[in-house]
């Protein structure tokens, strides 16, 4: 156990001494991965964002499904409910739909204003809500088999502009989180480089007594994988503020934009996991960089 904790110890003093030693060019990583991280957090977080908005407009979005002349909700309604895309039904009969029609057109006598018309020329009506936004075609194709079925309609055009928004915004995030994350690595590698030139007599004397490269290099990736962590926990800070920054601004808009935006907040389990992931994406980013510089040393 003593052996352990010597062995610890050298490494932590290693590290710390080669951070030290580092000067400017750590902040050069150190900032570069907080860039790489502080928008990849930013992306991921509106990623979940829109797919929280797309599952909620999904949800919310009635598909209508209007019944011929002959046919009753009561005899559609039993098949309806057994479909798994189902959230909710309401049931409008014919009869419900000319009153509330006759009110709107402000027509006190309703059975005066029928007997004008000859008889209800209205139909029963299904508004059906489906469980999320990509069963609804599937939903309303499904409806509009149905025996008794006439039409079907719902809005699916803002529904198509989110998800496109959504997939659009996953492709940019991508593309942008691969070159700042090459970025991140060349440069940790190169702080991590210099670090190495700069202590290169030292390492010398240590490879005289003895010391395994595996020993000798080891501090020098654990300096990489602080340049990720850092990056990380500036990065979720940064993001962390500018949501404050934001809630505070929000509370003097209009609210239906104080709606949406309540709406659009993160559930417990994505407020943990993003600081957890900037962080292991950082350490990895840094990990990364730092074996890739001191290979070509422990070669040599």
């Amino acid at each position: 156990m003593l052996k352990f904790f010597t062995k610890f110890d050298y490494l932590l003093k290693e590290t710390f001494l080669g951070l030290r030693r580092g000067g400017w060019m750590n902040w050069a990583a150190v900032s570069t991965v907080t860039v790489l991280l502080f928008l990849f957090g930013m992306s991921l977080q509106t990623s979940w964002q829109l797919e929280k908005l797309l599952n909620q407009f999904g949800s919310q979005l009635e598909v209508s499904v209007y019944l011929e002349p002959s046919a009753r909700v009561e005899t559609i309604e039993p098949f309806v409910t057994k479909m798994p895309e189902v959230a909710g039904i309401q049931t409008i009969t014919k009869e419900q739909a000319w009153t509330k029609l006759v009110k709107e057109l402000g027509i006190s006598n309703i059975d005066s204003a029928t007997q004008q018309l000859g008889d209800n020329p209205l139909v029963d009506e299904l508004k059906v809500k489906a469980q999320n936004s990509s069963v609804v075609p599937i939903l309303a194709t499904q409806l509009a088999k149905l025996q008794g079925v006439d039409t079907v309609q719902y809005v699916d055009e803002a529904l198509k502009r989110i998800a496109q928004l959504h997939q659009g915004l996953n492709w940019v995030s991508f593309a942008i989180t691969i070159i700042l994350t090459l970025t991140a690595i060349a440069v940790t590698s190169t702080t991590i480089r210099l670090i190495v030139i700069a202590r290169r007599r030292e390492i010398e004397i240590m490879q005289l007594v003895g010391a395994t490269s595996a020993w000798i290099y080891l501090p020098f990736v654990l300096q990489g994988i602080v340049f990720g962590i850092l990056g990380g926990a500036i990065a979720w800070g940064f993001i962390s503020c500018l949501q404050q920054f934001l809630s505070r601004w929000l509370v003097n808009q209009p609210e239906f934009i104080q709606f949406l935006t309540n709406g659009l907040q993160l559930n417990v389990l994505q407020t943990l996991l993003l600081p957890i992931i900037l962080l292991s994406f950082g350490a990895v980013v840094g990990l990364l960089g730092s074996v890739f510089a001191v290979r070509r040393f422990a070669r040599s």
